[in-house]
């Protein structure tokens, strides 16, 4: 491989795509991106009692829909494929056998009644479990003879007894195990499959990783990793481990605990730019004040020193506020797009959806906060003639009377309906009066809706709901005065 930065995105399709993982991605994608790299996906599918059926079209539709696309991968192709794990069955075995060939590994074939028992002793002294080496003692004949005999092994790394592993992280330093207190770890298990650990590095190699970018409980694991990259003579790629997402400071964010996936917050209507700026933020701090960038501004100021060493809480506010500021700097009419199906739920009758769209797209932070404030369109709401009673406008039931009473012939003589129409004569109305706007308007909004607060202001109202409606909820609401 040339020195280009190559780095992968390798998620298991056992589910929805949960925030910890898409900001992974994100991460992973940035630091290709910013080097003038190759950004790889590659599906970790060996966990077949996990896989869930769609899981990997979640993937892909989550990646293409935050802007996060791939150079290589199972649906495209590459130098370096098949990139589905489970495709790639056949050369692990291999490798840990070269591993046997080499010393640096052995088989295991102690039986589960055998470490069962280890283990049980270990716990009972007070000690943590772990493998006691047993088999690397076997000789060859012995293992031959039973290899021979079809019982059952495991192919386990053979873990230096002395010395210290060491590996420096892009974020943690420069970190130390000693090695007798790592576990001589399973490479290949009983069924033939590799591990985890095993596969990831095997892979990696072999697809050239420059850099690998995943969450911090990976950190225990690296020095075991960095054993068989040099067991094996292979350059050891760049770490970048991030801090975990937390729900609250005791509690890590979980998708089994309920926690909101990637494909939930979209549901509630959370704008996937909305989603991806936040999880950039999410565990990496930019150097100046502003905190909402495009996809190409986060690729021209990635920089891994910024990723934090603490835990990163996953604040709903702060999703909110910036998902607001994305709602605010849509077009209007992608906006409308975006709210249609979020008003479909709340409004059956035909209104001005434009005019709707643009009194809500400045008071809804998330696209789910439209339902709950039309409920009135479909149905006039019951409510107190005390709602009438507004200091500011200097209005109660009395006032509203007066006002009503004068709006009704006003709004029955118009000859054109439309918001500027209706504001028009409302304007001129209060004027005749010598009344301000809103000691005229307040009881209009209040009338029409039974709501304080409106996606709009009454003759914005008026002019959604139209004439016949406006003017039966006019004559109804003067009638209970």
């Amino acid at each position: 491989m040339s020195n280009t930065v190559r780095t992968r995105f390798a998620p298991s399709p056992t589910g929805y795509m949960h925030v910890g993982n898409l900001r992974t991605a994100l991460y992973t994608y940035l630091q290709a991106r910013h080097d003038g790299g190759c950004f790889i996906l590659r599906i970790e599918d060996t966990d077949q009692g996990r896989f869930v059926e769609g899981a990997t079209d979640i993937i892909y539709n989550t990646l293409r829909a935050t802007g996060l696309t791939w150079d290589e991968g199972p649906d495209i192709g590459g130098p370096v494929g098949p990139y589905i794990q489970s495709q790639r069955m056949g050369l692990f075995k291999q490798y840990a056998e070269q591993l046997v060939a080499e010393g640096k590994a052995y088989y295991c074939l102690c039986t589960e009644e055998r470490l069962t028992t280890l283990h049980e002793s270990q716990k009972a002294a007070g000690q943590v479990g772990h493998y006691d080496g047993h088999c690397r003692a076997l000789t060859a004949a012995e293992i031959q003879k039973n290899l021979d005999a079809g019982v059952p092994y495991v192919i386990r790394q053979k873990i230096p007894d002395t010395g210290v592993t060491s590996f420096d992280d892009l974020v943690y330093g420069h970190i130390e195990v000693e090695n007798a207190e790592l576990d001589d770890q399973i490479l290949l298990k009983s069924d033939g499959m590799p591990t985890y650990n095993f596969a990831n590095v095997v892979d990696d190699h072999l697809m050239g990783i420059t850099h690998v970018i995943r969450g911090s409980e990976y950190l225990s694991s690296t020095p075991k990793y960095n054993l068989l990259y040099q067991a094996f003579g292979w350059a050891i790629p760049t770490y970048i481990h991030c801090p975990p997402v937390m729900k609250d400071a005791q509690n890590k964010l979980s998708k089994r605990n309920g926690d909101a996936s990637y494909q939930d917050l979209v549901a509630k209507g959370y704008l996937p730019a909305a989603v991806l700026n936040y999880l950039l933020l999410l565990g990496w701090a930019p150097a100046g004040e502003e905190e909402i960038f495009s996809l190409e501004q986060m690729i021209q100021l990635w920089d891994p020193a910024r990723v934090s060493k603490s835990p990163a809480i996953f604040d709903p506010l702060k999703l909110r506020a910036i998902n607001a500021a994305y709602i605010r700097a849509l077009p209007a009419d992608a906006f409308r797009r975006l709210a249609d199906p979020f008003i479909d739920t709340a409004v059956h009758r035909e209104i001005d959806r434009d005019l709707l769209c643009a009194n809500l797209q400045p008071r809804c932070e998330v696209l789910e906060d439209i339902p709950p404030q039309l409920d009135f369109f479909d149905a006039a709401l019951p409510f107190e003639n005390t709602l009438y009673e507004n200091k500011k406008q200097k209005t109660n039931a009395d006032t509203a009377k007066q006002a009503l009473a004068a709006l009704l012939p006003t709004l029955t003589a118009l000859s054109s309906w439309n918001r500027d129409a209706i504001f028009e004569a409302c304007k001129a109305k209060a004027e005749e009066m010598g009344a301000k706007n809103g000691w005229l308007l307040y009881p209009l909004g209040i009338a029409l809706s039974g709501k304080a607060r409106t996606p709009g202001g009454g003759t914005d109202l008026a002019a959604m709901l139209g004439r016949a409606e406006t003017l039966a909820r006019l004559e109804a609401a003067l009638a209970r005065l």
